[in-house]
């Protein structure tokens, strides 16, 4: 009994990791989504870190858009030097970042 239900929290995360990739992956180039909003679009609303935990198993080299990913504030919440990669990539998107925040009325997606 035990090892079915191992087997499908297992399959509960891999559906949910490819729901949230499945969203990120529309997130266009020069905007952004919050953690909350990616959660929610892929089917878990308030399940925010949720999200940010399946972020932070992406691999190093993935070719998903993580860093349009930030907090509901509009900051970025990685430490360094995360923090400036993301930010250097979200600047390179044309996001501009006005006393470290990125003004969401105008970059947020919400499709």
């Amino acid at each position: 009994m035990t090892s079915h239900r191992s087997d499908e929290d297992c399959a509960t995360r891999s559906d949910a990791r490819a729901r949230i990739y499945s969203v990120l992956a529309a997130v266009p180039r020069g905007r952004v989504i919050t953690y909350g909003d990616l959660a929610e679009m892929a089917g878990y609303p308030r399940a925010a870190r949720l999200a940010g935990q399946t972020l932070r198993k992406l691999p190093r080299d993935t070719k998903l858009p993580w860093h349009r990913v930030i907090n509901a504030q509009g900051r970025i919440s990685l430490p360094e030097p995360g923090a400036q990669r993301q930010r250097e990539k979200l600047e390179k998107e044309g996001v501009a970042f006005l006393r470290g925040r990125v003004d969401m009325r105008k970059y947020r997606w919400r499709p």
